[in-house]
């Protein structure tokens, strides 16, 4: 029996000590492992400085707790400080994943949300609201559109 349990635990700690390849994901894995998670907390409610699936999100603690807990990026806490992160990308040149900017407060950059391809975002609208998805070719979000920036990682 003895001899029985130490073979057993010789053959399980062999078995965890095979070294296997670790390789960073592509970005296209990362950007998709963030829309993913981005989508499942859609119907989160909006809170005005909320930061958590728990108590609620405003636009920019939606993004940051996103960017955070799927690809273990911080971001500034506004959407202003968010819009000088990373790097400009063109709207023709979006990818899942990229951020993108909004004028709703009659002051640049004042909202942000995560594209999702097929000119659709999520985001943490307002008020009353909740995390949803939205048509970048309506009428509104066209008109106030600001840009949009790509956060890579620096691991």
């Amino acid at each position: 029996m003895r001899y029985s349990l130490l073979f057993a635990v010789l053959l399980l700690s062999a078995c965890s000590s095979v070294r296997k390849e670790v390789r960073a994901p592509d970005s296209h894995a990362s950007s998709g492992s963030l829309t993913s998670y981005a989508r499942s907390l859609i119907g989160a409610p909006y809170k005005y400085g909320g930061n958590s699936p728990d108590s609620g999100f405003d636009c920019s603690g939606f993004v940051g707790h996103v960017f955070k807990r799927s690809l273990g990026i911080l971001l500034p806490r506004s959407a202003q400080q968010i819009s000088r992160q990373g790097q400009p990308v063109k709207l023709a040149q979006l990818r899942e994943g990229d951020l993108v900017f909004y004028d709703t407060n009659n002051q640049a950059y004042s909202h942000v949300g995560i594209y999702l391809g097929d000119d659709r975002f999520i985001h943490a609208p307002s008020s009353g609201g909740s995390v949803r998805i939205e048509d970048m070719g309506l009428d509104y979000w066209r008109k106030h559109y600001n840009g949009a920036r790509r956060i890579t990682s620096h691991r």
